[in-house]
């Protein structure tokens, strides 16, 4: 009776474990505890004797301090060579991150440069467009100087060519009346 009040203590212990925990794909251990309890079910409750269980224990313990010795052996080395990897990738990472940075800290003093050349660039038109407006002012002022001046000349020159046909107009006048004078005078 002991041994089943025991039995259903750790049986209701090992329920409540495995209820407080996340549910997960169970262990090997626990699969082949499940097994053997189907087992002694499916026979129909006969208990074995304490010889045969102490045996079956034993190996069963046995295997188990086997397989987890195995799987302790197997999961330490990829845990050694992942953390080397890591750490291998994780420095690799550290001096990339470090020639970017210095790249990219190159790259924004080369940025502020152009900017500052181009924002020159900028001040210079500005100037040049400044001056160009003001030095087309000043061409504008002097060509309507010049217009000015064109048409002045233009009416000069019309007022010449009609002083010029008067001119010739009363020396032909003049010569005419000296023979007209010459002629009377005969």
């Amino acid at each position: 009776m002991s041994s089943l009040y025991t039995r259903s203590k750790e049986f209701t212990r090992s329920r409540k474990s495995q209820s407080d925990s996340p549910p997960a794909s169970p262990s090997p251990t626990a699969k082949t505890l499940r097994h053997e309890r189907l087992s002694r079910l499916e026979s129909g409750g006969a208990h074995p004797t304490s010889s045969e269980s102490h045996s079956d224990r034993a190996s069963a313990r046995a295997r188990r301090e086997a397989r987890e010795a195995r799987l302790a052996s197997l999961s330490s080395r990829p845990e050694e060579d992942s953390n080397r990897d890591y750490k291998k990738l994780y420095e690799s990472a550290l001096t990339e991150n470090q020639k970017l940075k210095t790249k990219l800290q190159e790259a924004q003093l080369e940025l502020a440069d152009i900017k500052a050349k181009l924002e020159k660039m900028a001040q210079q038109k500005q100037e040049k467009t400044s001056d160009r407006s003001s030095v087309l002012e000043v061409e504008k002022r002097e060509r309507r100087a010049l217009e000015r001046k064109m048409s002045e000349m233009e009416e000069e020159m019309k007022v010449l060519t009609e002083l010029k046909s008067d001119n010739q107009r009363l020396k032909d006048e003049n010569g005419a009346l000296i023979r007209v004078i010459s002629k009377l005078s005969k």
